[in-house]
């Protein structure tokens, strides 16, 4: 397989073969010239370092790319998407079918429900085609030219990717609309700066060959059963169901054509009778047959871009620690706790530092919950975290406190809210008063019934969703909106009755 550079300039040092690549000064990127300042070339080649720090969890990566971009290039040849955004896919899902966030996105390009059906993919009980890598990655490519069909500039398109349009206009206007040179700073948006690390390091690693089994594309439209599928493509049907996640039912429906993976044998194709339901792909890229790769201890989630395994129950930090594939003192290190945790089934660990922040603003505390779990929720430092609070050492939060995510708390709603919360009625609302310290802040108690809430700087509907209960659809039904954009001091309907 031909890999292309993805446009570096070749300033990236390497060195001997297998040294971390270094950050270049300059980049070209989707028709764009890039500078990269010092500060952000700094912070940029701390991400490089961390995904290359493990070779073993990188080479695997390296190899699901090498299985994966052939058919990802196509697609973007395709739909006239700049081929470096294929390096997307692994800074969202490390290019694993069945990856989940703690926020529900899912699948190669972490599409949330309503994005997925927005860009048309099907997601019911029988098919979830953010499992599909041709299909999804259609759906990616289609989100994408919407982005960059407003912007007019990929850099954005690829902001807006993670935040939405509508954030990105609010982040930074209509300054670099259009723009072919922009300048890559420290106070340039994190996802940027992570991207451009992925580019860096797997644009790196993948202009050396690989050995890693091809796989072929098969497009099917028929009402067929997966085994009957199998017999068909002479491949064991757990095989085939293991390449094919995004079938979830055990007969696949007929309402329109679908492609199916196939991975070739290791000495070669076997030899195929297709139905004639079932008809190969032409467009495909042969690789060397070789022997496939080992599976990997622990296949990881992706927890706002953090590299996370789930805690099982019952399992023990030296096991978790063995399945993460990482030393001890690092896995401590980046989960902010000591050697004698104990683990919490159902809880992420990671795998990789966690971010300095979340990209929602806040998060009303449950019971039971503590502030580390929430920074294991967010994959936000915990450090960070109780900066944001204005926690004191070893001082703690309580059920229905709001944990600061992105913005140090304002001394006022930390100081006096919950005496004043403690004496208003269920359904009372109090607003803050704004200050030289104080950020305007609006705090629910209870659940009114006819329930307003003011949009503040850099929420979601998603975000805002989350904190009442509800679904996006349900707010965008009771508030009559057709997109999801949002306006800070907009007012919404949180509640239907």
């Amino acid at each position: 397989m031909r890999v292309r550079s993805a446009g570096l300039i070749l300033s990236i040092a390497t060195g001997v073969f297998g040294q971390t690549p270094e950050v270049p000064h300059k980049m070209a990127f989707a028709g764009m010239s890039l500078t990269i300042r010092d500060d952000a070339r700094r912070e940029i080649q701390e991400d490089v370092n961390a995904l290359t720090r493990n070779p073993r969890y990188f080479d695997l990566k390296v190899d699901r790319a090498r299985q994966y971009f052939p058919i990802i290039e196509r697609i973007f040849r395709e739909e006239r998407v700049p081929d470096e955004f294929k390096y997307l896919a692994l800074q969202e899902s490390a290019l694993i079918a069945d990856a989940i966030s703690v926020s529900n996105a899912v699948g190669y390009w972490q599409f949330k429900d309503f994005t997925a059906r927005e860009v048309g993919l099907r997601i019911d009980n029988a098919v979830d085609e953010r499992k599909n890598i041709v299909s999804s990655t259609r759906g990616a490519a289609r989100y994408l030219k919407q982005n960059n069909f407003v912007f007019n500039n990929w850099i954005l398109a690829l902001q807006a990717y993670q935040m939405g349009a509508g954030g990105v206009k609010r982040a930074v206007g209509d300054e670099f609309d259009g723009d072919r040179h922009m300048h890559i700073t420290s106070a340039t948006y994190w996802y940027v700066k992570k991207f451009l690390a992925h580019l860096v390091a797997f644009s790196h690693a993948l202009q050396t060959p690989g050995s890693v089994p091809p796989l072929r594309e098969v497009v099917v439209n028929c009402t067929c059963e997966l085994a009957t599928l199998a017999r068909d493509l002479a491949v064991d049907v757990q095989v085939l169901a293991d390449h094919n996640k995004w079938i979830l039912a055990s007969v696949l429906p007929a309402d329109k054509p679908y492609t199916l993976i196939v991975p070739e044998a290791a000495t070669g194709p076997a030899p195929l009778e297709v139905t004639p339901a079932v008809e190969p792909v032409v467009a495909k890229t042969p690789q060397p047959p070789v022997t496939a790769t080992p599976t990997p201890l622990a296949e990881p989630l992706r927890v706002y871009g953090v590299p996370a395994i789930m805690a099982r129950q019952d399992e023990t930090l030296p096991q978790l620690v063995a399945r993460s594939g990482i030393g001890l003192s690092q896995f401590l290190d980046f989960n902010d706790i000591e050697i004698d945790h104990l683990p919490h089934a159902g809880v992420p660990y990671f795998m990789d530092r966690k971010n300095h922040q979340a990209p929602e603003p806040q998060h009303p505390l449950a019971v039971g919950e503590d502030v580390w779990r929430v920074s294991q929720q967010y994959a936000v430092q915990l450090r960070r975290l109780r900066k944001f609070n204005r926690l004191k050492p070893d001082e703690a939060m309580q059920a229905g406190d709001v944990v600061w995510l992105n913005a140090t708390r304002p001394k006022i709603a930390r100081e006096t809210a919950p005496d004043e919360v403690a004496e208003l009625d269920p359904g009372s609302w109090i607003t803050l008063p704004e200050g030289p310290e104080n950020q305007p802040n609006i705090t629910r108690v209870g659940d009114p019934a006819h329930a307003l809430h003011v949009v503040q700087k850099s929420e979601t509907l998603y975000s805002i969703a989350r904190q009442y209960g509800v679904t996006v659809q349900e707010l965008m039904d009771w508030n009559g909106k057709k997109d999801t954009a949002l306006a800070p001091g907009e007012q919404l309907k949180v509640q239907g009755r």
